[in-house]
């Protein structure tokens, strides 16, 4: 069983880009997820369309120590299921270097580490560069490539502009800044098939950011433009300091997705069905404001 690791910030884009390489390659997967917070959310969007199994781990991060539970469930998963690939997607706040540790101590002959996958959001680079640096850094420097996901450059300087900040933090990584989406099976096989070489990481001992996050089920708004209107109040700080939201949310009778990852946010359909839940994260969260919003029977209380 071949183990890759895709890393990134929160909402990088981490659970897309698996999605995507699920499709493109058709290979045998088992996504083992490690959720922020009580309330997952990726495993129903990796289940759209896609005949994957699917391992969540929500009791706190796989990257702090050698966790009992993620190394049992890897051996769990080489052991029963063995399939031909593993991919772990680490919470957006793990550290990188300690999730790769953590594997090494269990590798052995039926079980060998990929070259680490790093997602950057290129609109939050700076951003987290500034408030997250040690997280950030670690997740670029342990990264073998790193790929792009969400950013359109205006000209062949910018995107030279913004590749040198990377390369000043990792001169090494492979680098893939036109978007996944373009790419060939090929260069995705690349991907599934170029090792670690045996190289040992040495774990990081730094603290995670001190985020708090809020999960929610059965949420609902009266209709589409009472989402939006949230939303912006959301990304201006109106129920708190959110970095990073996203869920399901029942707009009279209607599911809608909705995804905020710094000051941005987007909102598109759901043909799934799925029951209305999400989750909110941040250093500040105005939880009873959020709550007596979106569950229906405190929002007509108040």
């Amino acid at each position: 069983m071949k183990i890759l690791v895709v890393s990134g910030f929160l909402g990088a884009g981490k659970t897309t880009f698996i999605k995507e390489m699920a499709e493109k390659t058709g290979q045998d997967f088992v996504v083992m997820e490690n959720e922020y917070g009580e309330v997952g959310i990726d495993k129903t969007l990796l289940d759209e369309g896609n005949d994957i199994n699917i391992w969540e781990l929500t009791e706190g991060c796989i990257c702090c120590s050698m966790k009992s539970d993620f190394a049992s469930s890897i051996l769990t998963i080489a052991n029963t299921l063995d399939p031909e690939y593993l991919i772990v997607e680490p919470t957006g706040v793990g550290v990188l270097s300690n999730v790769i540790h953590n594997i090494q101590q269990i590798e052995y002959e039926r079980i060998s580490l990929l070259s680490p996958v790093t997602i950057v959001d290129a609109n939050c680079f700076d951003h987290y560069m500034r408030d997250y640096r040690d997280i950030f850094e670690d997740q670029l420097k342990v990264a073998g490539t790193i790929v792009i996901s969400k950013r359109s450059f205006s000209s062949p300087e910018e995107m030279d502009a913004f590749l040198a900040k990377i390369r000043a933090v990792n001169p090494d990584a492979r680098i893939q800044a036109e978007h996944y989406s373009h790419m060939e099976r090929s260069w995705w096989e690349t991907l599934l098939n170029t090792g670690l070489n045996g190289t040992s990481i040495a774990p990081e001992k730094m603290e995670t950011p001190n985020l708090l996050s809020l999960g929610l089920t059965g949420i609902s708004l009266p209709g589409p433009n009472h989402l939006i209107w949230f939303l912006e109040q959301l990304i201006r700080g109106a129920y708190g300091t959110i970095c990073r939201a996203k869920g399901f949310i029942d707009v009279g009778g209607t599911l809608l997705r909705f995804d905020v990852v710094d000051d941005r946010y987007s909102i598109t359909g759901f043909e799934e069905s799925e029951q209305p839940k999400s989750i909110f994260i941040g250093p500040k969260i105005k939880r009873r404001e959020l709550r007596k919003l979106l569950i229906k029977e405190l929002r007509k209380s108040s």
